[in-house]
C-alpha cells in the first residue's frame, strides 16, 4: 500500500497556509511532514521485516509526549 501520499496533502497544505498568511500553520505542517516520512519509513520497515519497536527510523521516540 502505497502511504506517501499524504507527503503531498500535506504540502499542499503548508503551500495554502504560506500563501495566506499562516506562517506558524506552514511551521507546524514542516514538523508534521517529518513525523509522516519517519512513520512512513519505519512501516516499509517493518513490512520487510526490520523492526525498530516503537521507534521512527530516525530514531527518535514520538511516544510519551508532555511526559518531563
Amino acid at each position: 500500500m502505497r502511504s506517501d501520499w499524504i507527503l503531498d496533502v500535506l504540502t499542499d497544505l503548508k503551500t495554502f497556509a504560506r500563501s495566506n498568511g499562516m506562517p506558524a500553520l506552514a511551521e507546524q505542517l514542516d514538523d508534521t511532514a517529518i513525523v509522516a516520512m519517519a512513520e512512513i519509513a519505519a512501516m516499509k520497515d517493518a513490512q520487510h521485516g526490520q523492526r525498530h519497536h516503537g521507534e521512527a527510523a530516525v530514531g527518535t521516540h514520538f511516544g510519551g509526549l508532555g511526559k518531563g
